[in-house]
């Protein structure tokens, strides 16, 4: 997975405060063009509620690791994402992934000893702050409607990373999940460039589930998650190709994929 940021806030999020309709009250949210924290991220984190918009776009796997994460790969290198130019715009209409679109907003537990989040914000992003223009956040110290709707969307994003960890735990109970590998051997090469890293479901295992298993896995809908990853993996390659051709292949043989 992506290096965390040394302060262990999420990814992107560089500063955390709780909105309030005190400090924020003249404060007003402004759509930008560019989402320049997204230069040089290859992965992110990814619901199973998305993996088959995502797996049109991007390969999907999981972080390494006891608690493993679904991340939609947008490199196959750190610092390397062929989706977005330098200034952070996407280069082409793709799948935008719902912690990038929840950005730079999140819900956040403020006590740890209570299990009430509240709607909070990265202070650092250009998208907030007190201008003249945008959505007014607060109107007579209540939430505008457009804060309403970002709430909700962070709500509906919980609930979603809440079915992703029980997804995921589905996985690690029936053991299907195994170290990945991807060798990608480009033309006038004659070594392979070999991709380590992440986890991948393991097709032989799957094969081998009882057939009680599988019909649970078909009734829940977890088979259907587990065919988009595995269908997605074979974009590795055309993210590989396009790295090629933008100059962003390392001169290294062996690198982590995650």
């Amino acid at each position: 997975m992506a290096t965390a940021p040394a302060n262990n806030l999420p990814l992107f999020y560089k500063d955390l405060v709780p909105l309030s309709s005190i400090d924020h009250a003249d404060y007003h949210a402004r759509s930008l063009d560019t989402a320049e924290f997204l230069v040089g991220q290859h992965a992110i984190p990814l619901t199973s509620d998305e993996f088959v918009s995502a797996s049109r776009y991007f390969p999907i796997v999981f972080s390494s690791g006891e608690n493993p994460v679904p991340l939609a790969l947008m490199g196959l290198n750190e610092g390397v994402n062929i989706f977005v130019d330098d200034q952070g715009k996407l280069i082409n209409p793709v799948y935008v992934p719902a912690y990038v679109r929840r950005y730079p907003f999140m819900l956040a537990r403020l006590n740890p000893d209570s299990e009430d989040l509240s709607l909070c914000f990265d202070p650092t992003s250009p998208a907030i702050g007190k201008f003249e223009e945008g959505d007014a956040l607060f109107a007579d110290g209540q939430p505008t409607e457009p804060v309403n709707s970002v709430l909700e969307f962070c709500r509906t994003f919980e609930e979603a990373g809440q079915r992703t960890s029980m997804f995921v735990e589905e996985l690690k109970k029936a053991d299907l999940l195994m170290d990945g590998e991807v060798a990608i051997q480009p033309e006038g090469n004659d070594k392979p460039f070999i991709y380590r890293g992440f986890q991948m479901v393991d097709e032989n295992k799957l094969r081998e589930l009882r057939g009680d298993v599988l019909r649970k896995m078909m009734q829940n809908g977890i088979l259907a998650l587990i065919f988009a990853h595995l269908f997605s993996l074979q974009l590795m390659r055309e993210i590989f190709a396009e790295q090629v051709r933008s100059g962003k292949v390392p001169e290294l043989i062996q690198v982590p994929a995650v």
